[in-house]
């Protein structure tokens, strides 16, 4: 266990196994919005109070009003000497997708990996397991998202009317077994959806089957992980039950 590690996690007192519940999506009426964390005091050390920034920058968003903290030149300047993420997020490679943005956060606030379909290979594993291991994060995001292209293009190819060369054939078959896993449905859109949730909690229960840091995190430092959709139209993000 690194310092760096003790620092990150030493008041996290969240015990058990992951992909438990957390904190509501958004703060309930006249509860007072958690204070923003500075690069190296005041970030969250918990995996709840980490999903509530989220889910408070998430609702700004969702109304149009982001604060875009954190992302002025002195921040940034701030940050030259080190990082201090609050929440590691794995989510699709998807333009349309920026955890950033869409979370209302800035510079250093999160350690972003990202993948067409979170697929996780060597690399993607390797870079959760930094963000929790150096960076400290007590929260890890798997964060699907609605049409999503490469799960789309997974169900094409199970139902014999897709083609695809190169390294994107390996990328797809990676999310085959998320489509074959998925009780099928008449309406397409609704079946790609539930696509979507099944490939986002297959790779946190993978995630946690592959890599010894990220599962001795879960079950002995406090770290969570969760899974979560965002819809394109609303800009919502719904964490899965």
């Amino acid at each position: 266990m690194t310092r760096r590690r003790l620092f990150g996690l030493g008041a996290a007192a969240i015990a058990g196994l992951a992909l438990t519940s957390l904190a509501a999506a958004s703060p309930v009426a006249g509860q007072t919005p958690s204070p923003a964390p500075t690069p190296r005091t005041g970030r969250p050390t918990d995996a709840a109070a980490a999903w509530r920034l989220l889910s408070e920058g998430n609702a700004r968003f969702v109304r149009g009003n982001p604060r875009y903290s954190h992302q002025d030149e002195a921040w940034r300047d701030s940050l030259a000497a080190g990082q201090n993420p609050f929440a590691t997020v794995l989510g699709c490679a998807d333009s349309r997708v920026p955890p950033e943005i869409l979370f209302d956060r800035g510079f250093g606030d999160l350690f972003t990996v990202r993948s067409a379909g979170e697929v996780l290979d060597d690399a993607v594993v390797g870079s959760i397991e930094y963000g929790v291991e150096h960076a400290g994060t007590p929260l890890v995001v798997i964060l699907g998202h609605a049409r999503c292209g490469a799960v789309a293009a997974a169900i094409d190819t199970v139902d014999g009317e897709g083609h695809l060369e190169g390294d994107i054939s390996s990328l797809v078959r990676d999310v085959e077994a998320a489509v074959r896993a998925t009780p099928p449905d008449a309406d397409a859109d609704a079946f790609l959806a539930a696509c979507v949730r099944t490939q986002a909690r297959r790779v946190a229960a993978m995630l946690l089957e592959r890599s010894e840091i990220v599962r001795d995190a879960v079950q002995h430092h406090g770290v969570r992980i969760v899974t979560a959709v965002y819809e394109l139209t609303t800009g919502r993000v719904e964490r899965l039950p």
